[in-house]
């Protein structure tokens, strides 16, 4: 590894039901080793058609709220051409397009600049992986 970018994936569990998941601990985490007090930038990148990033307040209701939304929007029904796996699952597919698969943020000192109430989390719809890797990767 150099002293400018450094990678490491995350292996999570997100269970058998939807999911929004706070990750910003180990975000938080890969930094206080990746970033050695610098500046720069971590990007957040899971590897899954089926899943996104997305910052927003957590514990509050907003993570049932996007769940909610998502629903709304995006619901699991037949209407989907892509049909495999369980039901209204097509839409899973979708998500991406609404919750991109990735988000850059600004390091300030080694630290993840964040406004005071948001987190980075994975959205995951697909019940049908439970398991997902998270790339976390360090530019400084």
């Amino acid at each position: 590894m150099s002293d400018v970018f450094t990678t490491r994936v995350l292996d999570v569990s997100t269970g058998a039901a939807e999911k929004v998941l706070d990750i910003t601990g180990e975000c938080e985490s890969f930094l206080r080793e990746a970033a050695g007090g610098r500046d720069g930038l971590l990007n957040v990148f899971v590897p899954h058609a089926t899943a996104g990033i997305a910052v927003l307040e957590t514990g509050a209701g907003s993570d049932d709220d996007l769940l909610a939304a998502l629903h709304t929007l995006l619901p699991a029904d037949d209407r989907w051409q892509h049909r495999h796996g369980s039901p209204g699952h097509g839409r899973d597919h979708v998500l991406p397009a609404l919750v991109p698969p990735h988000a850059t943020l600004p390091v300030l000192g080694g630290r993840l600049e964040l406004g005071t109430w948001q987190s980075v989390c994975l959205v995951d719809t697909n019940r049908d992986n439970p398991q997902r890797k998270v790339r976390l990767s360090f530019l400084g």
